[in-house]
């Protein structure tokens, strides 16, 4: 009877703390007035679809790269060293675009978000996850992150709302100067992060970053369930996270106007925003709830996107918010199977695998384009999720 009174006090303040800080550096995280506008700032520099798209494959190559890297260097050192390092690093490519703006400042610039991406990827997971064990909250973990990530979905929302008035006001130095005090401002916000890394989750000493490596890796091969927890990440985050680049071409298909575009893709966003928000009531959910969730989804994608219809678009705003709830889900699952000293690392090699997938969509949606409508595109790539069901499942 005195444990739990005991234990209160002490974890609903770092609880609070905790959170407090997460929600702003992820709303920070994602403040960038560029986002909107910086493929016209390189088109307005004179570069070619042809040079934008190297910078394009120099910036996943660079996540691809330094993904798992970063997360052993976290496992080893700190995450709250990472998560305030990234976006130091993101404030100089961004004021390489807009102050000295030329191809090379731009694939700089693109090297430089590349690194701060892997910095976040991991570290994040793992240092939030562990305070909440600490203090006794992990299994809210679902709940905060899905809110966390909603923070971040809000910021992208605001920030393409404000960046048109900006730039028509004050041109791309203006919106690259609020781009670069938003990361400057997340580097901050990220000195404020807890971090206790106590014996059970330190790295041994004497060693460092490769066995960080190998805990990690090993933990993997040992344990089937932490295998296909961090293969289901990749599985349900990969295509819908494609298939956003491409929303506002299936947007102009159906019809609409492009000045109509924008508030279709904010509603799109806003469904995305929703699914972040329902993760705490969802994280109960097992492997019947989460493969109904994934069929439910895709169907509705395949639906909205084949109608044609602005309208439509209202269904594929349900069924990116079912796919965003089914990722915060299986990040969630995979911190909860996690034991060992690796768990940045871990984390990061789903994100890696993400980042991998992501690029195979790439590539298929492109081909698909090019002989189908975009609706059709869509509709077709809402088939693996139905796959991914079927395996998720459980076994009569």
């Amino acid at each position: 009877m005195t444990l739990s009174p005991a234990r209160v006090p002490v974890a609903a303040p770092g609880v609070r703390r905790l959170t407090a800080t997460l929600y702003g550096y992820s709303f920070l995280d994602e403040f960038v007035l560029l986002y909107p506008v910086y493929t016209l700032l390189f088109a307005d520099t004179g570069l070619s679809v042809g040079q934008m798209s190297s910078l394009f494959v120099l910036w996943s190559a660079t996540g691809v790269l330094l993904e798992v890297p970063s997360g052993a260097w976290a496992d080893a050192v700190s995450r709250r060293l990472l998560l305030w390092l990234g976006p130091l690093l993101g404030a100089a490519g961004f004021a390489l675009w807009v102050f000295v703006p030329s191809y090379w400042a731009f694939a700089a610039g693109f090297v430089l978000w590349g690194a701060r991406g892997a910095m976040g990827s991991g570290a994040l997971e793992a240092l939030v996850y562990e305070e909440l064990e600490r203090l006794g909250a992990a299994d809210r973990y679902a709940r905060i992150m899905g809110r966390a990530q909603a923070a971040g979905q809000i910021a992208v929302m605001t920030a393409m709302a404000l960046a048109g008035p900006v730039f028509a006001a004050y041109g791309y130095p203006a919106v690259g100067a609020a781009s670069v005090l938003a990361c400057l401002l997340c580097a901050a916000t990220a000195t404020r992060f807890p971090e206790h890394r106590g014996p059970a989750t330190a790295v041994p000493d004497g060693e460092g970053w490769a066995a960080s490596l190998r805990s990690g890796l090993g933990e993997a091969r040992r344990d089937h369930s932490v295998r296909g927890a961090l293969l289901l990440v990749p599985a349900v985050a990969a295509v819908w996270g494609a298939l956003d680049e491409y929303t506002p071409l299936l947007a102009r298909d159906t019809g609409a106007a492009d000045a109509t575009i924008p508030y279709l893709l904010v509603m799109i966003w806003a469904g995305v925003t929703a699914g972040s928000l329902l993760a705490g009531p969802a994280e109960r959910l097992g492997r019947r709830g989460f493969a109904a969730l994934l069929t439910a989804s895709a169907l509705a994608l395949a639906a909205g996107a084949g109608a044609g219809t602005p309208a439509g678009l209202a269904l594929v705003a349900v069924a990116f918010g079912g796919f965003q709830l089914a990722t915060v889900l299986a990040d969630a699952r995979l911190q909860q199977r996690i034991e060992g000293t690796g768990r940045a690392t871990l984390t990061s090699v789903a994100g890696l695998g993400t980042e991998l997938a992501t690029i195979t969509v790439y590539g298929t949606y492109a081909q698909l384009a090019s002989t189908t409508a975009h609706g059709t595109a869509f509709a077709l790539l809402a088939v693996p999720y139905l796959l991914v069901a079927l395996l998720v499942a459980p076994r009569r």
